[in-house]
């Protein structure tokens, strides 16, 4: 990814455009076609000698072309020839978020892959799932990770359907008219570099392509945040269901010795925010004077290689984590345990409707041996067997079935089927 955005892929892609928009306008009879093939032959660069010769023109571009030209001779008058800066600026950030979004694309895969493999590994481990922090009813930590499966899923299906809106470059000139360059030129180059040209642009393609792109990165980044975030309330101590892998030799506090704390979560965490901070910067670049100012472009030199970076990082490293976590089912048994079989009590509220109950009564009646149970007195199914209007409908057979962990998870497999992760 980083090579993607280094300073020699942009100038490549800033050689290979001009380039081809000459071989274009010599396959129409615009030029001749003798300079185009030396242009495509002879044209070099050179990162220092365009640096250099920046700090005379403070125009990055036109440095760019000094440079060249010294490289091509006499044929390098047609390069440029029609154009305006933004047509390679935009076009070659067209190419680069393209790409950047297939190598992304890559990543989601590799997270997928984990959480299909952690799922399948413990489609059937019980533990409790909880909602407001509280315990609720059991779930599986494969249904975990299978939810987590599947979430990941919308994250490829958005970076694909993005990936259409900003492969999209332009040849248009100063504001957008193609005043002076044939339209089939634009069609041509931008064809031969895997875009589409903008049907209608300014100066600039309009920023709310660019906007969507960050933004599709930092609902990503949020998804990773929130697994990162569910993993890391896991592995409290007082929960320990799950945990980061911890290396031989690995470290977690300077002082407490026995630390071992989840820093890759936190870390992701953290990331997370720095990629929905640059997403705020990308809507604010959607407004821009007229046909364009260059308030947008300080910007997005650092929010668009620093966030597909970042992301692209993120994604590795959550995968790491994923393939790594340490998973612990006897601690998932025993808290489950803590709460004494509280968590069968809409079972048995649904049994006692299906017995003739009135919902609101067969509440109460649940209710009441749920909060003894809450008090700490006893377990939930004694406390609903010594309930005389529980008791009066439902007999053991019934309430231990109510109570059991079967019910639960008699959909599993489907849910696994439908996911196609078996």
């Amino acid at each position: 990814m980083r090579a993607l955005w280094s300073d020699q892929r942009k100038y490549e892609i800033w050689l290979e455009i001009e380039t081809l928009a000459c071989e274009a306008m010599a396959r129409l009879g615009q030029i001749p076609e003798a300079d185009a093939k030396a242009i495509r032959e002879k044209a070099r660069f050179s990162i220092p000698d365009i640096l250099e010769i920046e700090k005379r023109t403070n125009h990055d571009v036109i440095a760019f072309l000094e440079n060249v030209a010294d490289s091509v001779g006499p044929a390098a008058r047609w390069m440029h020839q029609g154009l305006t800066s933004s047509d390679v600026l935009d076009t070659t950030l067209a190419v680069q978020m393209a790409a950047a979004t297939d190598l992304l694309v890559q990543g989601v895969d590799e997270v997928r892959a984990a959480a299909a493999e952690q799922a399948r590994a413990h489609k059937l481990t019980p533990m409790m799932g909880r909602s407001h922090g509280i315990h609720a009813e059991p779930v599986t930590f494969g249904l975990k990770l299978a939810l987590m499966y599947d979430e990941f899923g919308r994250v490829r299906e958005r970076l694909i359907e993005m990936r259409k809106r900003v492969a999209v470059g332009k040849l248009s000139g100063a504001v957008g008219t193609r005043a002076h360059l044939d339209p089939r030129v634009e069609e041509e180059v931008c064809a031969r570099l895997g875009l589409k040209p903008a049907t209608l642009s300014t100066q600039i393609v309009q920023r709310d392509r660019h906007a969507e792109f960050i933004t599709v990165l930092a609902l990503t980044a949020s998804s990773i945040d929130r697994w990162a975030t569910e993993f890391r309330h896991l592995q409290r101590t007082e929960v320990l269901e799950v945990e980061e892998f911890f290396a031989q030799g690995q470290k977690g506090s300077s002082a407490m010795p026995h630390k071992r704390n989840p820093i890759t979560g936190e870390r992701l965490s953290g990331l997370a925010r720095v990629i929905r901070g640059y997403a705020v910067t990308a809507l604010e670049n959607v407004a821009l004077w007229h046909e364009r100012d260059i308030s947008h472009s300080s910007a997005e030199r650092i929010i668009l290689p620093d966030g597909c970076t970042l992301l692209d990082y993120m994604l590795a490293l959550t995968t790491k984590l994923v393939r790594g976590l340490q998973v612990y089912p006897e601690n998932m048994r025993a808290n489950m345990d803590k709460s004494r079989g509280l968590f069968a009590s809409q079972s048995v509220l649904l049994k006692l409707t299906e017995k003739g109950f009135e919902r609101q009564k067969a509440y109460e009646a649940v209710q009441r041996a749920a909060l003894k149970t809450w008090a700490g007195d006893g377990e939930f199914l004694a406390n609903l067997s010594a309930d005389p209007e529980i008791s009066a409908v439902l007999d053991q057979a019934e309430l231990l079935d109510a109570c059991g962990l079967d019910r639960h998870f008699r959909h599993v497999d489907k849910v696994f089927r439908d996911l196609g992760i078996g």
